[in-house]
């Protein structure tokens, strides 16, 4: 088996201007860093679509109705001060769900070891209810759903590196004993989320709050002495990764010190983890708004999913 790498042409279509820091440059900056000749072995799959009835174990009815109703088809339609939508970004975002979909399919149906879902628009800020934070479905909760509807997985775990606290899928596990989330990010942050206090129902939620200025050894930190030794407690049958690369010390969106070596390394101990449930990971890109350092980040990180 190997690894699968996800993504689709509709995911450079959610535009909402060359100045807005998720920009389809992004996704470009990705898939042309996976083009280098170490990653010919990467299965290259079409993304597909997920269905309404799949996005509605995670997202409110009237919201999805609301979202549909609200895509321009021209210009830009914002829905708060850092979120917009364009012609695509309706394609974008059901292409962005889809992937995680199939991708859970495709590793536990023993299809591929994991998967590396490059993707946009991100989603772990999305509430059930509210888009925010560049972010209008939650593409890592729906596939953590589906995983438990679908496959009857009992434990679904998310481990979410990016540099901003993932609000949405805190909100969508906090009262889940079956999934849990955890999570190192900056703080204070946007979006003012992710105290330790935050623990969920029976402590399947787990929150590392990094002050401004951390680096490497901080970050490791949070993993080998708190998030690791939770995860392997909770004992996870899938595990999905939110694969943030904006706590990149060359990331203008925030303020952590993290080498773009640290992702390799985490990347490392969570496949050492995921031995429990036969190396079954599913990573979705999240943010990461420096080009050139996004584009290493996930190299690092894609060539340690090759290896497992």
């Amino acid at each position: 088996m190997t690894t699968f790498l996800y993504s689709h042409l509709d995911c450079l279509s959610h535009n909402v201007g060359d100045s807005h820091p998720e920009c389809p440059d992004r996704l470009r900056s990705v898939l042309n860093g996976l083009e280098e000749d170490k990653f010919n072995t990467l299965v290259r799959k079409e993304a597909p679509k997920a269905d309404v009835n799949q996005i509605e174990a995670v997202h409110r009815g009237y919201y999805i109705e609301k979202l549909m109703d609200t895509f321009p088809e021209t210009g830009y339609v914002y829905l708060d001060p850092d979120t917009a939508l364009s012609a695509g970004s309706l394609g974008a975002a059901l292409r962005a769900s889809g992937a995680a979909i199939d991708a859970v399919d495709a590793v536990i149906d023993g299809k591929a070891r994991n998967a590396f879902c490059a993707v946009r628009p991100p989603g772990h800020h999305a509430e059930s209810n509210q888009a925010m934070g560049f972010c209008l479905l939650n593409s890592a909760a729906i596939a953590a759903v589906h995983a438990r509807s679908k496959h009857q997985m009992k434990r679904v775990a998310v481990v979410d590196f990016d540099v901003h606290h993932g609000n949405g899928t805190q909100h969508t596990f906090e009262t889940d004993s079956g999934l849990f989330y955890a999570s190192s990010h900056q703080w204070p942050a946007y979006p003012g989320t992710g105290l330790k206090t935050e623990t969920g129902v029976d402590g399947n939620i787990v929150n590392v709050p990094l002050s401004p200025g951390s680096g490497s050894s901080e970050f490791r930190k949070a993993y080998t002495e708190i998030i690791v030794p939770a995860l392997r407690s909770f004992n996870p049958e899938i595990m999905i990764i939110s694969a943030g690369f904006d706590a990149h010390i060359q990331d203008p969106l925030a303020q952590l010190n993290v080498k773009t070596e640290d992702y390799g390394w985490l990347t490392e101990e969570l496949i050492d983890v995921a031995k429990c449930c036969d190396g079954r990971i599913v990573s979705l890109l999240e943010g990461g708004y420096d080009l050139k350092a996004l584009r290493e980040s996930v190299q690092a990180h894609v060539s340690v999913l090759l290896k497992a």
